[in-house]
């Protein structure tokens, strides 16, 4: 797995280098501004980068606006975006493209090193990773909620597919057995109105139509 790392943070950014080749990862460049970063993914052509949101120049949300560019630029890029802070402008852009590879987790919600590696895997699969705390963010304020049609368990399983987990992680969280999570799943997909189209990722999409609902 080729990775470009991108924080601002000098001892973050040298400590994720050396973290992520220990895992067996090659970071193929480790840069501290939105615009180096822009350079190295065009440059190097990664199968996936770790971008901090708030960077050089601007410091504000210069490196989520950096991915949604590099994204467009190479399509195929897996994004992960671990951030201190929760910023929506531009999350919306970079999830919502349809193409799945994107995540967004939360700093100190990230407790391990496999933790850390596991979301790496899940983005370059064509998953999506996301912090529990970033959905809930992104739901706020949405004036209808496509969710409204869900049982309660199965609103819980949707946000652990959102968390990118796997159904027998779902299963062992929910205390059930992986038949009851694929029927849960299968009612998902029927009741926010994903049919099987035989090319689709429909756990990508089932997490972005609940994301996107307005």
């Amino acid at each position: 797995m080729r990775v470009v790392v991108a924080d601002d943070s000098v001892l973050l950014r040298e400590g994720l280098v050396r973290l992520l080749e220990e895992a067996g990862c090659s970071v193929v460049a480790a840069v501290g501004d939105a615009d180096a970063f822009l350079e190295a993914t065009a440059t190097h052509r990664p199968d996936v980068a770790v971008v901090d949101v708030r960077m050089p120049p601007g410091m504000t949300d210069d490196g989520l606006r950096a991915a949604v560019r590099a994204r467009a630029a190479q399509p195929g890029l897996a994004v992960l975006m671990l951030s201190a802070y929760i910023e929506l402008s531009y999350a919306d852009v970079l999830l919502s493209d349809g193409r799945g590879r994107v995540g967004y987790l939360l700093k100190d919600r990230v407790t391990s090193l496999d933790a850390l590696v596991e979301a790496l895997r899940t983005l370059t699969a064509g998953g999506t990773v996301l912090d529990p705390e970033v959905v809930a963010q992104l739901l706020v304020g949405r004036r209808t909620d496509p969710l409204d049609a869900l049982t309660p368990r199965e609103r819980d399983v949707l946000g652990l597919m959102a968390e990118g987990r796997s159904n027998a992680a779902i299963a062992e969280r929910l205390v059930v057995g992986q038949g009851a999570v694929e029927k849960h799943i299968s009612n998902i997909f029927a009741k926010i109105g994903l049919p099987d189209a035989g090319g689709d990722n429909r756990r990508v999409l089932a997490v972005l139509a609940w994301l996107q609902a307005r």
